[in-house]
């Protein structure tokens, strides 16, 4: 199933707040964040439901007070502190049309968002819609046990967004994730998903600021215990593949990476209501914030 945006915002303000308190850790423009929000899935991202309309909300939390530089290296910025909370409603219709062996899929993901930043040079909280997604994929049940889906998600410029702000709701760019998931689910064994992205960001044309692309995952592993409950871990990894650019000239050692980890747990009511919990903290951090994460999606069939 395609992914939904939880943690949108959890990381808008890393740059700002990169360049603000520090200077020299610039990773992805002032105000802006990944195009897809790292850890935010769990289990069953690759499992295209039946026809019919979805909801899913996804909950998210994220706290941090250390701040990385480019080396990993922690800059030690008095005072620093990130809180950024979301809820997102994810809408999905399966019309029951078939691509081949595939059936289609569209959905869109509508964030609120709540983030607090307090740096050395000020501190600022805001409330608002972020940046809104849309997408559809093909999804392919290749046996009971084990689906894909390949698909493309646009991430619109939504937000609201200024070059004063220390946090901002959105990015004031658009961009482009082509992305391929898929999920491994036995009741009694193994169960295994990862959702794979490649997000081409374009141009903040207010600032001729261009973030460099990045590549990402989400993943999750787990153990059923019966017909209800799954038990494991789940995280992400993060690369930015290439550095920024700003007026046409690209930017040295402004590439962002991270990781995290952390346990997972899923709940399978059998009548189609499907909660996820995961805890994430974050490690192997470059330009950004390294803090730790709780991500809560429920999926509730119309």
């Amino acid at each position: 199933m395609k992914k939904m945006t939880i943690n949108q915002g959890t990381s808008a303000v890393l740059a700002s707040l990169a360049l603000l308190a520090a200077g020299s850790a610039q990773a992805l423009e002032s105000g802006s964040t990944p195009a897809y929000p790292n850890g935010s899935e769990s289990f069953l991202m690759g499992a295209v439901p039946p026809p019919g309309f979805y909801s899913l909300l996804y909950v998210s939390s994220y706290s941090a007070n250390r701040l990385n530089d480019s080396q990993g290296n922690n800059l030690n910025v008095p005072g620093f502190r990130i809180r950024a909370n979301a809820i997102a409603a994810r809408f999905a219709w399966v019309p029951g049309v078939k691509v081949g062996d595939g059936d289609l899929v569209f959905h869109t993901i509508v964030p609120l968002l709540n983030i607090s930043a307090r740096t050395p040079g000020g501190s600022q909280t805001r409330t608002g819609v972020g940046d809104v997604t849309v997408g559809g994929a093909v999804g392919f049940h290749h046996s009971p046990n084990f689906h894909t889906a390949f698909g493309v998600d646009w991430h619109l410029d939504t937000g609201s967004w200024s070059q004063s702000n220390i946090v901002n709701l959105g990015n004031n760019h658009k961009a482009v994730e082509p992305i391929f998931a898929f999920s491994y689910i036995d009741p009694k064994g193994l169960n295994a998903d990862m959702r794979v992205g490649y997000s081409f960001n374009q141009k903040n044309k207010a600032t001729g600021y261009r973030s460099g692309d990045d590549f990402h995952f989400d993943y999750s592993v787990g153990w059923g215990l019966g017909p209800k409950w799954v038990l494991g871990v789940g995280g992400y990894y993060y690369q930015q593949v290439k550095n920024d650019r700003q007026g046409g000239v690209e930017l040295a050692s402004s590439k962002t990476r991270a990781m995290s980890i952390g346990p997972a747990l899923k709940y399978d009511s059998g009548t189609g209501w499907i909660f996820t919990v995961k805890w994430e903290k974050e490690f192997a951090v470059r330009n950004k914030t390294q803090g730790s994460a709780l991500q809560i999606k429920a999926i509730l069939p119309f």
